[in-house]
């Protein structure tokens, strides 16, 4: 391990905003990070960079987790649970997936980011969650440097959530993830209408999971900037929920908006329609904007600061406030 003093973050953030860490060291094993916490208690944990805008410097200790690793684990006939280090890259871990006949995550294929981060915000498409095979969830507790197991129960995920966004935020760093995953009798999930429309044009009317993954990364393709070559966070914004009396007084006036139920007396609101009605779609604005393709999408157009990008997606809630009386969240970690 080698700490390094002033280094810009920029390659270390899709958002590609150019801040600098007073001091950064990165760790490749779960001994190193134990090290590393047992001297130093005010940390900035860094990961993929992928659910992140960085609006100033940082002056604590960036601990950057680049720790790799992947264990097959209690396989049997149906399933395997499989353990994957918190620095493995997201994608590739599903598409390591798919190769070894693995289901449950090919719905969520392509999304940016590392595995050790998919817990916190619970990440989900197209109609699964990512809980949905979590099978526990390993930690490490920052204050003490002892090692913690979660259970599903204890992570207490919800849409886009999770304990360590809450009542655990900083106090925890995720080191590993493990999953169940099964390898037949795969529970396909393909009800939303662009998986459909993608298999049909593909002639696929069985699909397996790699037809499903294929056909997702099809879709975010289409729709969604590389960040490599736009920054980017993927979606900045979480889809409102909204109570059904509130939806029927907001169908009065706009007829054709679309909707999720979620139970009995809520509604999911895509939050990409809301900003695409009320103009921002495809909107520049300096150096940032909302992407032509997808209006949840704000993006970097070279050199935007963060603090441009935060005050976009300000006056995009104030607007959807306005036009819809809808309080529209931020998903991305604003810091």
């Amino acid at each position: 391990m080698h700490q390094q003093k002033n280094i810009s973050l920029k390659e270390f953030n899709t958002f590609g905003i150019d801040v600098k860490a007073k001091s950064y060291i990165s760790v490749t094993s779960k001994a190193e990070l134990v090290e590393v916490l047992s001297k130093n208690k005010d940390v900035f944990i860094l990961s993929g960079g992928s659910n992140l805008l960085l609006t100033k410097d940082i002056d604590q200790l960036v601990v950057h987790l680049n720790t790799k690793g992947i264990l097959e684990e209690n396989k049997t006939p149906s399933e395997t649970i499989v353990t994957v280090q918190a620095g493995e890259n997201w994608h590739d871990f599903v598409l390591w997936c798919i190769g070894k006949n693995y289901g449950g995550l090919e719905n969520l294929s392509l999304i940016p980011g590392n595995v050790g981060t998919c817990p916190i915000q619970n990440i989900g498409a197209y109609g699964v969650e990512v809980k949905d095979c979590i099978n526990s969830v390993e930690a490490i507790e920052i204050a003490t440097g002892k090692t913690k197991h979660f259970s599903t129960e204890e992570c207490e995920f919800g849409y886009r959530n999770s304990v360590f966004k809450n009542e655990l935020k900083g106090k925890y760093v995720i080191c590993s993830v493990s999953f169940i995953l099964k390898s037949k009798e795969h529970e396909l999930n393909f009800s939303y209408g662009a998986i459909q429309n993608e298999l049909h044009a593909n002639g696929i009317k069985e699909p397996s999971i790699k037809n499903i993954s294929d056909a997702v990364i099809s879709i975010r393709n289409s729709k969604l900037p590389n960040p490599k070559e736009i920054g980017n966070s993927g979606s900045f914004f979480k889809n409102p929920i909204i109570s059904k009396n509130h939806f029927i007084e907001l169908q009065k006036k706009f007829p054709n908006i679309p909707s999720y139920p979620v139970s009995e007396t809520e509604i999911k609101i895509p939050a990409g329609w809301l900003i695409e009605q009320s103009g921002f779609k495809g909107k520049r604005i300096g150096n940032t904007g909302s992407h032509k393709n997808q209006a949840l999408v704000l993006v970097n157009y070279g050199n935007a600061t963060g603090k441009e990008i935060f005050e976009l997606a300000q006056k995009i809630q104030k607007t959807i406030k306005t036009n819809f009386d809808i309080d529209l969240e931020i998903e991305v970690n604003v810091i």
